[in-house]
């Protein structure tokens, strides 16, 4: 099954975090399939690569709680991401 959640980059203390498809058996810093996004929470900056995430939720990736919330806030705006957790 395939996820898309956050692995994290930066240096110590100065997080980024990339938004991946990723295998759920797969590490947070394991092999990812695809990079699909960029969040830095200290600056407040989001980029998503919107027509590729909805590519795989289409191909049953499910997203996690804080890809979902990130997306959520405006960003993938008039489509419904469906979450099962």
């Amino acid at each position: 099954m395939v996820k898309l959640r956050l692995k994290r980059c930066g240096r110590k203390q100065r997080a980024v975090y990339r938004i991946v498809a990723i295998d759920v058996r797969s590490r947070r810093e394991g092999r990812d399939l695809a990079k699909v996004g960029f969040y830095d929470p200290k600056q407040g900056q989001t980029y998503l690569n919107v027509p590729f995430i909805l590519y795989f939720l289409e191909q049953g990736a499910q997203p996690t709680k804080i890809v979902h919330d990130i997306s959520k806030k405006g960003l993938c705006q008039g489509k419904e991401l469906r979450v099962n957790y």
